[in-house]
């Protein structure tokens, strides 16, 4: 009865791997959703949009994006989180994903565990902008302004905790200068804001943000990278403007649900490896949105978000910053 059970239960395994590369032949029979826990108007709402259409035009199969907004990306990331483990349900996010573990108090999931790497697509330096009406023409100016009167320049990001948030933590202890910050629930408001006058300025991706620049609504005062952003060549990087080594790089990537089987996370990246390396894709992202692909493998996804959840989870506990 037992070795019977035991027989049973071997083929039964065998049955189910041998099954597994014909589930990734037949993925997907459906729609798929990639959730964007942003509102539209940021940076990962029309890349998940070209990415999306892309795919659906090779698979013969409707990739939906949906907005899933609020707490910093992650009302929609646990949406993700919880959802069934079959392709049909992606995670597209922004550098947010690893800074809300050390963020939030009782975040409904493991950034580390809950979730299935599937490619880091690409990284960007931040940039500040300010309205074209708006007088400074250097972050240097900025700096000048908040010493001779504290708090009286405002800047906005995409939340509290965010990365663009700790780069101007970072900078005003490097600096010494006090400037009054305005968290939004996304780029999109950020940036209507900024043009609207409500705020001086904004810190946000160099994808977000250059379309804005290149319109000549805004004039970008900085970037966060290492050297100057080719996206905007004539604009120099905080480290030239006095803050030595402070650097940093919005992402974006895609994940599913932990225990997505194996060959379904094969297929996706595949299919996206090949959309990436469309003439026309590259173009976009490279000139539209300033972004520098990595097109990683799902393994080197992991490490990358290990090492961010470290780095930026250790500036968010010595800082003692929270949320709303």
């Amino acid at each position: 009865m037992v070795r019977s059970v035991i027989r049973s239960l071997a083929f039964a395994f065998a049955a189910s791997l041998a099954a597994l590369p014909a589930l990734a032949q037949d993925w997907p029979s459906k729609p798929v959703k990639f959730v964007v826990p942003f509102p539209p108007g940021g940076s990962v709402d029309p890349l998940a949009r070209l990415l999306g259409a892309k795919l659906g035009d090779a698979l013969k199969q409707q990739f939906i994006v949906e907005n899933r907004p609020g707490a910093g990306g992650s009302i929609g990331t646990a949406f993700v989180a919880k959802s069934p483990a079959d392709g049909y349900t992606i995670l597209f996010v922004f550098d947010s994903h690893a800074v809300n573990q050390a963020l939030i108090s009782k975040l409904p999931y493991d950034t580390a565990r809950d979730f299935a790497p599937v490619m880091l697509v690409g990284t960007a330096p931040y940039a500040i902008a300010t309205a074209a009406a708006k007088p400074w023409k250097s972050f240097t100016e900025v700096v000048s302004a908040s010493k001779a009167k504290p708090e009286s320049v405002s800047i906005g990001s995409i939340g509290n905790g965010t990365i663009g948030h700790l780069v101007l933590v970072q900078a005003q202890q490097a600096g010494g200068f006090r400037i009054t910050h305005a968290p939004f629930a996304g780029g999109g408001p950020m940036s209507q804001n900024i043009l609207g006058g409500q705020i001086d300025m904004g810190i946000g991706s160099v994808a977000l943000l250059s379309p804005q620049v290149r319109s000549g609504k805004m004039r970008a005062i900085a970037t966060t990278g290492e050297k100057r952003a080719p996206a905007m060549p004539d604009v120099p990087t905080l480290v030239e403007q006095g803050f030595p080594g402070l650097t940093a790089h919005a992402w974006w990537g895609l994940y599913a649900p932990a225990g997505t089987p194996k060959p379904i996370i094969d297929r996706l990246h595949a299919e996206l490896v090949k959309v990436l390396g469309l003439a026309d894709v590259r173009k976009t992202l490279a000139e539209g949105l300033g972004m520098d692909l990595v097109v990683s493998s799902p393994e080197e996804l992991q490490k990358w978000t290990l090492d961010q959840l470290a780095l930026w989870g250790r500036i968010v506990k010595d800082n003692g910053i929270k949320t709303d």
